[in-house]
């Protein structure tokens, strides 16, 4: 009933106190978005290493048996890193686990934390003033909802991307580019290298325009009870029951939406680093199946030899 009596947008838009610059130039310092995603990274930093770090007893088996939460995001990481992340990076999996648990936490925490509306809950920060907006408005929101925030992740991945690439390869990192025949290589490295950033921009926008969407539904749709109860009653009893039920259902959509987001940002994150700095796969199969040809002739050439 709090967000049918309220504007559906402005649970998801971003609320600003304090910003700086003019014009197209306007820079947030302090917003409902920047606070929530300064909580999801504590929340990361704080409660999943010590949920990690408690283990079923102190004896020499029990030390090794995670327990509760820290079990639930062991098997999580695990599944992530054996299943997902080792077979895009291969040889560079351990170098890449650390930032992309991290990742994947951040988002998942973020987008959880959407979903609770402590908007709505703060009505006792309804009249404190704090820069251009009230204290309630600076407390709740998905910063995941957001495309500056969803571009700057997006931007961590694209400078990945090619750092790795050049660091891992060098100039053969460049080279790959230039594939195909020589009077289409320059054309082609054109399209790769602003695939690139397709890649970047898609990360970001897929993320962002998801949680968005989700939360704007659900607002909308409870929207339709208010509306409902101003006609009469029995039409508010009537359409906010199905309402309700729908929205009921919607919101552990968005649950899921929310783990699956995460996944596949820091899936396709593996993807597109994983391309990167295995510019060799290819080749090294190439020169296997050779090698193995090669073993194969020689093995029925001496079975010949044999019988002859």
């Amino acid at each position: 009933m709090m967000l049918a009596a309220a504007d559906p947008v402005s649970h998801v838009a971003q609320h600003i106190a304090y910003e700086f610059g003019e014009g197209l130039f306007r820079f947030p310092l302090l917003s409902n978005h920047i606070i929530m995603q300064v909580l999801a990274a504590l929340i990361v930093l704080w409660v999943i290493p010590r949920a990690v770090a408690k283990r079923a007893g102190r004896d020499a088996v029990g030390r090794l048996v995670p327990t509760g939460l820290g079990n639930a995001i062991e098997v999580l990481c695990l599944a992530l890193r054996d299943h997902i992340f080792k077979p895009n990076l291969g040889a560079y999996t351990d170098r890449f686990l650390p930032y992309l648990w991290s990742l994947f936490m951040f988002i998942l925490v973020s987008n959880l934390l959407g979903l609770i509306p402590l908007t709505d809950w703060a009505f006792f920060l309804k009249d404190t003033k704090v820069g251009n907006t009230t204290a309630q408005h600076l407390i709740g929101g998905t910063s995941t909802a957001n495309i500056f925030i969803t571009g700057a992740l997006a931007l961590i991945t694209l400078v990945m991307m090619v750092y790795c690439g050049l660091k891992y390869h060098g100039m053969t990192y460049v080279k790959h580019f230039f594939m195909g025949p020589p009077a289409l290589s320059w054309f082609i490295a054109i399209l790769e290298v602003l695939g690139l950033f397709f890649k970047a921009a898609a990360l970001a926008l897929r993320l962002f325009a998801n949680m968005l969407a989700g939360h704007i539904l659900l607002a909308v749709l409870l929207g339709f009870v208010g509306a409902a109860w101003k006609l009469s009653t029995g039409a508010g009893v009537a359409i906010g029951a199905v309402v309700i039920f729908g929205s009921i259902a919607i919101f552990f959509l968005e649950i899921f939406v929310a783990f699956l987001h995460a996944f596949i940002f820091a899936t396709l994150t593996a993807v597109f680093v994983g391309l990167s700095v295995n510019i060799h796969h290819d080749e090294h199969e190439h020169e296997h199946d050779h090698g193995h040809g090669h073993g194969q002739e020689a093995h029925a050439a001496h079975a010949a030899g044999a019988h002859g």
